[in-house]
């Protein structure tokens, strides 16, 4: 077997999402693959969905159903267990891909002898094969064998999971298991499914079709989420220092850290949390802290973070009260400019 396609489902019959994903990976121009698609509790017509899609292509197609709900991270670890192929892809059940994609992927990984190969993607908000926002995942830079250099460069710009193939030797030899029950699984892996690689390649187009829509994990906010995020930075680290590489790319893992673990979940937090702890802020910026004291010397850190995100992090750093009330008056006083720069538009 070249290729296991691994799926995690959850509740996405609505509006043929689950099908229209599924008939992308049904109709991919590969000749050699299976389709591991594993329904995580599901509590729509997704399972459903699932077995008659068993039936109806039984020599490509497989299914697993999970009696509790434990996340994509768990939905995933199955796949991965039923897995045959010398090659891992995984994708959302959301999203969708170009009818070539894996077979050109695998293609470059034979002409190349990489572990690792990958591709762009692009936002749509519509079902079809129209190419929407083009994201470019990673860099020609980043590609050949992968020295020390090459691997700082991954763990800052690493690009989706989704859109890349994995051996799946180089996945159970290092025990690369998803954690379970939490949201951000990719996050804490990502550095290790990348790093641990040996020869990377990229094909620079948009062959994966990112779905925008209300109910993507991204697009939702609360603070179990953002609960989920803290924990995948702590795993992201564990995972470093069990494969040894923590300490040899500190500063690059000190960032993407910093990046995942406190900016991106504060800033959410703020924007998107309808009733914000003053607790939960305050223990925020205390484990950072205590992580990475001079996390605000870091070179990356100073390089890439906006220079109003690095004034309020100051100001939380130095006094959570003061940073939480400058942050709500200047979220309402911005509300109160879109506003009024709206009702003056319409007059």
């Amino acid at each position: 077997m070249k290729l296991s396609i691994i799926v995690p489902v959850y509740n996405m019959a609505a509006d043929r999402k689950l099908e229209y994903c599924l008939d992308s990976l049904v109709g991919q121009t590969l000749a050699d693959y299976e389709i591991i698609a594993v329904d995580d509790c599901s509590t729509d017509e997704s399972w459903k969905i699932l077995q008659d899609y068993e039936k109806r292509y039984p020599e490509k197609f497989r299914v697993a159903h999970l009696e509790e709900n434990r996340h994509q991270g768990g939905a995933k670890n199955a796949g991965l267990k039923m897995a045959q192929g010398e090659w891992i892809g995984f994708i959302d059940s959301d999203d969708w891909i170009a009818p070539d994609m894996y077979e050109r992927l695998i293609g470059r990984a034979q002409e190349t002898g990489a572990d690792l190969v990958g591709c762009d993607y692009c936002l749509t908000c519509e079902h079809s094969m129209k190419v929407g926002q083009v994201v470019h995942n990673n860099r020609q830079s980043q590609t050949g064998v992968l020295d020390d250099e090459k691997k700082r460069s991954l763990i800052l710009d690493g690009g989706s999971l989704v859109v890349k193939i994995f051996r799946r030797s180089m996945i159970l030899e290092n025990g690369l298991w998803f954690p379970e029950h939490i949201f951000y699984e990719d996050n804490a892996l990502g550095n290790s499914y990348l790093v641990l690689a040996k020869h990377f390649e990229y094909i620079e187009e948009p062959l994966y079709y990112y779905y925008q829509h209300e109910s993507s994990t991204v697009h939702t906010i609360s603070e179990k989420r953002c609960e989920d995020r803290l924990e995948a930075g702590r795993l992201m680290l564990r995972e470093a220092e069990r494969h040894d590489f923590l300490d040899r790319y500190r500063p690059e893992m000190e960032y993407s850290f910093t990046l995942l673990f406190y900016i991106n979940t504060l800033f959410t937090y703020m924007a998107g949390v309808k009733r914000t702890r003053y607790r939960f802020v305050k223990e925020l910026g205390r484990e950072m802290r205590c992580r990475f004291p001079q996390f605000q010397d870091n070179p990356y850190y100073r390089e890439r973070t906006h220079e109003e995100e690095k004034k309020l992090i100051r100001m939380q750093m130095k006094s959570t009260f003061l940073f939480m009330a400058y942050y709500k008056l200047l979220w309402a006083y911005r509300n109160f400019r879109k506003r009024h720069s709206r009702s003056g538009l319409s007059r």
